[in-house]
């Protein structure tokens, strides 16, 4: 029998910052549509708190789903399913090497932020930071998000402008109302004619998120 088309695999995991022996705490960092691990890990010097171990996974032909993320679920698969695979497996990887889900972040942008996003309500546990630069959960627009477990007062930032080219604000407000019911403590920032890209105000949001998880107490 044949196994199943994994495009994600295989796939390359970058790393930064503190060995994971000694890191307090880490993060996974998901690149966008036609980026890849080391175009997101150069956001690492403006977000950095020491004692992070920083882990960026390459998409497979640096696109993690085909199609655009409100496209009808099926049309993104394997792809989409074998990318949050890819997430799972990093986390449980991280969680081996001693550092609870507590102390471990998801950030992403663009087509990441998507996905990490989606994962971490389908994996929803406490997180130590969950951050979407434009983004939001993945699903056609008539898709009715329910999931059943809590994200237990994980900080979650959202930001993104109100006239992205790719990310709809109403999915955005959607995703901000679905977190919050699972139990996050979501900030939302909408920027008036940013477009695609992540600002200064964005980050600083993330650094601040991060040093708090890095520290001696969860956030």
């Amino acid at each position: 029998m044949n196994e199943p088309y994994d495009p994600h695999g295989e796939s390359e995991v970058l790393t930064a910052g503190a060995p994971i022996e000694s890191a307090r705490a880490a993060a996974i960092l998901v690149h966008g549509r036609g980026a890849s691990a080391g175009d997101i890990l150069s956001l690492t010097p403006h977000i950095d708190s020491p004692g992070i171990a920083w882990f960026a996974p390459q998409a497979y032909q640096s696109t993690w789903y085909p199609n655009g993320f409100m496209a009808p679920s099926e049309q993104n698969e394997p792809w989409l399913g074998s990318a949050l695979g890819l997430l799972g497996w990093l986390l449980a990887d991280i969680q081996s090497a001693g550092i609870p889900p507590e102390r471990i972040a998801l950030l992403g942008f663009s087509q990441g932020a998507c996905l990490a996003l989606t994962f971490a309500a389908r994996a929803a546990q406490r997180y130590g930071a969950l951050v979407g630069y434009s983004g939001g959960l993945i699903g056609p627009p008539e898709a009715r998000f329910a999931f059943k477990d809590t994200l237990a007062g994980t900080p979650v930032f959202l930001g993104c402008s109100n006239v992205d080219p790719h990310i709809p604000l109403e999915r955005v407000e959607e995703t901000a109302r679905v977190l919050t019911g699972m139990g996050a403590q979501v900030d939302k920032r909408i920027y008036p004619g940013m477009g695609h890209q992540v600002n200064e105000d964005e980050l600083a949001a993330a650094r601040a998120l991060l040093a708090g998880m890095a520290g001696s107490g969860v956030q």
